[in-house]
């Protein structure tokens, strides 16, 4: 039977959690991640350069870093410093571009087989044990823009989701004709999994103005209550995700090919949900925390031949297939960021 913390390291985002959790707590693993993780770096010595070297016969081993790692000691971790781990790890997510040298650290056998305690130990916190509840009817819409710019949720999500299944298919049909087939050619292009323009929410604020995937580095947000019922599907494990692929198949080879072969490696079809036939059988969906650590960024197989990705999808928050999301009666709310902190605004 596989164990919890085999499922958590079993996805990118949550053997990265731990990897940066590990660093926080001991300052030679830190140290032994930095380097590693720039010898290990696509972009090493291009898009990743350091201005110093460390003496190579100083320079740690995985083998010796999955050693420290084991060595920690665990019984002082706090809530603060998972959350912050979880944060970073959200952060340092990409699809469009290879993993980051972390990343394949991180996925190494040896460092991952070490972040086992440390994966067990962070499902037992209290700060882990909301992340795979479902989803709540009172939640949070984020708007990006400043209190002065206000404007009401997006309304009509059928004719959100018309728009976008032609603009998908154009851009696939556009695809096929103009881009290369190999996916190995140096090539970009959409990587997201999920429609733009639709009402999301998060479950907790202010935790959902930190987790953003691609984060645009702004500083003020302003919060909106929302009261959401309906048939909501919760993406707990990457099979809830198969299961809906399989069931509304949407095919984007040649227009996801490129950016998802760099992220997962995988050369072969590609397909996500259509979400216009989602929303026939779905109000909303909403992606947990743990089904994001678990599933995000990796090719999770949905038939012989074909997989796909959930890619530009932060963790705990909900889309909106139908109009059943309200603004309710609760003022909203204006936050800033104040260095690493979400703080509100009398």
């Amino acid at each position: 039977m596989t164990k919890p913390a085999d499922l958590l390291l079993e996805g990118p985002r949550g053997r990265r959690l731990c990897l940066e959790l590990a660093a926080e707590l001991d300052e030679d693993i830190g140290s032994a991640v930095f380097w590693l993780g720039y010898e290990l770096d696509p972009g090493k010595g291009t898009s990743r350069v350091l201005l110093g070297s460390a003496d190579p016969a100083e320079r740690p081993s995985p083998e010796h870093l999955a050693g420290t790692i084991l060595s920690l000691d665990l019984s002082c971790l706090r809530d603060e410093q998972i959350q912050s781990a979880l944060q970073r790890s959200v952060d340092s997510a990409r699809y469009w571009q290879e993993p980051d040298g972390e990343d394949v650290l991180a996925a190494l056998p040896a460092i991952r087989g070490a972040l086992q305690p440390l994966a067990e130990r962070v499902l037992d916190a209290r700060a882990a044990q909301a992340w795979d509840s479902p989803g709540t009817p009172e939640q949070w819409s984020i708007d990006w823009r400043p209190a002065e710019d206000p404007a009401p949720l997006p309304r009509n999500p059928r004719g959100i989701l018309q728009k976008w299944g032609e603009a998908v298919r154009a851009e696939e049909a556009q695809a096929e004709r103009d881009r290369p087939q190999d996916p190995r050619a140096a090539f970009s292009g959409t990587w997201w999994s999920a429609p733009l323009g639709l009402v999301r929410t998060v479950g907790q604020i202010p935790a959902g103005l930190s987790l953003v995937e691609d984060s645009a580095g702004l500083e003020e947000a302003t919060v909106i209550p929302v009261s959401g019922v309906g048939r909501i599907l919760d993406i707990r494990s990457p099979a809830d995700w198969i299961t809906l692929c399989r069931a509304y198949p949407l095919e984007l080879t040649a227009s996801r090919s490129h950016n998802w072969f760099q992220t997962t490696g995988r050369i072969g079809r590609w397909v996500i949900p259509d979400w216009e036939q989602a929303a026939e059988r779905w109000d909303a969906v909403h992606l947990t925390v743990l089904g994001y650590l678990r599933s995000a960024g990796r090719a999770l197989d949905v038939d012989a031949g074909t997989a796909s990705v959930i890619a530009g999808w932060d963790p705990d928050s909900t889309l909106w297939l139908t109009d059943r999301a309200r603004e309710n009666e609760g003022p909203r709310q204006v936050w800033r960021r104040s260095e690493d902190t979400w703080l509100r605004v009398a």
